[in-house]
């Protein structure tokens, strides 16, 4: 699909309709390699290192803003990248988050029913981490990471009416961020009635209606899209899906669906069966960070969301995310193993 969705586009910009499926062959068995790596590591490392993981990264979410060490694309100073190959690390501070946040409620299981001190400090830290990704900008990833966050303090039994102020508290923060960059705005605006700017903030949703719309119950087949001829905007990344849907019909939804819902079945599984608290914690946080990032994209790509470029987690076009998937995938194999 990577293939089938990007070789127009690959072809007229870069002489080689091969460009994307090339690199995304390269991350793949990159992340295939640290999947299994990781599937060997015991995931008690991760518990000791949780600090130092964190620090790291939240460097590079730094480094990354300082013009000339990081790059910006598609409007964003969110890469590290040498020609074709860039990694991002708001992706790789997904993952250290969860990791974090589930030592520390393993730790204090019976401070968490205390909000003063012991909810806020890891707020503290998960809305520092959220401001630095937001600076790229980035909110798609940012929400995500705090969703993650807000699963696992869930589960923990944290008090329902915590959830309840931190949602309002939440509405309104995304209300100021809104308010305050006018392109999230028109963002909003297009997501109501995409025709109030068809040629610009609307136009990938309703490129993205077209390319679904025509599928039917088998779609158009393999390689016969029509959106992806230069209609929805690098239709290999955010909106494969669209084209998915274009290609293979109601059928290709079905398929990759209940693939996805085998692997979050398996994933949610294995958390319930871990022997102790950490991996519970840790396997339950990819599981429901990677289920939410699913629902964000299906919905931006649907219509039902506005956009706010989220990859499709194994599918879309794109290193970083994928390799942090296959490592995250790599962790939960081995809780898996020792369980």
């Amino acid at each position: 699909m990577i293939y089938s969705s990007s070789s127009i586009w690959a072809g007229y910009k870069y002489n080689d309709s091969f460009r994307f499926l090339k690199l995304q062959s390269v991350f793949f068995i990159i992340g295939l390699v640290l999947m299994i790596l990781v599937s060997k590591i015991n995931y008690k490392v991760y518990y000791n290192n949780s600090n130092r993981l964190l620090l790291i990264c939240f460097i590079l979410l730094i480094l990354v803003l300082i013009p000339g060490i990081g790059q910006v694309r598609n409007g964003s100073r969110s890469w590290f990248g040498i020609g074709g190959f860039g990694i991002q690390p708001s992706e790789f501070m997904k993952l250290t988050m969860i990791i974090f946040v589930s030592k520390y409620l393993y730790n204090n299981e019976k401070m968490i029913h205390n909000i003063k001190s012991g909810i806020i400090p890891i707020l503290f830290i998960s809305i520092i981490m959220f401001m630095l990704i937001m600076l790229e900008p980035d909110l798609g990833t940012g929400v995500i990471l705090l969703v993650g966050v807000i699963g696992l303090l869930f589960i923990s039994g944290v008090n329902m009416s915590f959830f309840i102020k931190i949602g309002l508290l939440g509405l309104l923060g995304l209300s100021i961020l809104v308010i305050a960059a006018p392109y999230r705005m028109q963002r909003i605006v297009s997501f109501l009635n995409p025709w109030v700017d068809p040629l610009g903030t609307g136009f990938q949703s309703i490129q993205s209606m077209y390319a679904i719309g025509p599928g039917g119950l088998f779609g158009m087949g393999l390689f016969n899209s029509i959106q992806k001829h230069f209609y929805l905007p690098e239709p290999q990344t955010d909106f494969i899906f669209s084209i998915i849907s274009e290609e293979f019909g109601i059928l290709g939804i079905i398929l990759v669906s209940i693939l996805f819902i085998f692997i979050i079945y398996r994933c949610l599984k294995i958390s319930l069966s871990s022997n102790d608290r950490f991996s519970k914690y840790l396997s339950f946080g990819i599981t429901f960070q990677l289920s939410f990032q699913i629902l964000l994209n299906l919905g931006v790509v649907t219509g039902i969301l506005p956009v706010t470029g989220v990859t499709l987690p194994f599918l879309s076009y794109g290193g970083s995310s994928l390799i942090i998937t296959m490592i995250s995938m790599g962790v939960i194999l081995n809780i898996s193993r020792n369980n």
